[in-house]
C-alpha cells in the first residue's frame, strides 16, 4: 500500500530515517563515499526539511519511500530509499509511478551519485535524461536527470 507520510509525527520519522540509513549505506558503498547528506540525517532534520513523504508498507511496516518537493510545474525528487531487504520487489517503481500519476507537473527532476550504477540505469530506463554532472569533491559527483511529462 502507498500513502502519505506525516513526518512531524515522530515515530513516522523515525521509521522513515530507518529505511534511509541502510539504503544510503548501500548508495555509499557503491560510489565510494560516505559523505552523503542524508546519511547525517536525524528525526530533527527530517521533520523540517519541507518535503513531502510517500511510503510504500507491507503489512504496516515502511519498505520504501518517496520525498518530494513541487514547484510550480515541477516535481523534486529529493529521496527515493527502498530498505536492502526490499530491494528488487519493485517498490522504487511503484513510489515513481505514484508521482508521475498522481502529480499532474511538466517535469520530474531526480539527482543522484555518478558512480551509482542502479540508480543511473532505473532513471534511464524511465526515461529520465541525464542533465548534468556536478563535481561535489574529487572522486564525487552527482548526476542530475529531468524527465519532461
Amino acid at each position: 500500500m502507498i500513502k502519505i507520510i506525516d513526518i512531524s509525527n515522530r515515530k513516522h520519522a523515525e521509521d522513515v530515517l530507518n529505511v534511509q540509513l541502510p539504503s544510503y549505506k548501500v548508495e555509499a558503498e557503491i560510489i565510494g563515499s560516505y559523505e552523503i547528506p542524508p546519511l547525517k540525517d536525524t528525526v530533527y532534520t527530517m521533520q523540517h526539511c519541507e518535503e513531502t513523504f510517500i511510503g510504500y508498507y507491507e503489512n504496516e511496516q515502511l519498505c520504501g519511500a518517496i520525498s518530494i518537493k513541487v514547484v510550480d510545474e515541477e516535481v523534486d525528487i529529493h529521496r527515493l530509499i527502498v530498505h536492502p531487504n526490499h530491494f528488487r520487489k519493485g517498490i522504487a517503481q511503484m513510489l515513481l509511478n505514484f508521482i508521475e500519476s498522481t502529480f499532474k507537473v511538466e517535469t520530474i527532476k531526480v539527482s543522484t551519485g555518478s558512480k551509482n550504477a542502479p540508480a543511473i540505469s532505473f532513471y534511464k530506463k524511465n526515461g529520465f535524461i541525464n542533465i548534468k554532472e556536478i563535481m561535489v569533491k574529487e572522486q564525487l559527483s552527482i548526476t542530475l536527470f529531468e524527465k519532461k511529462l
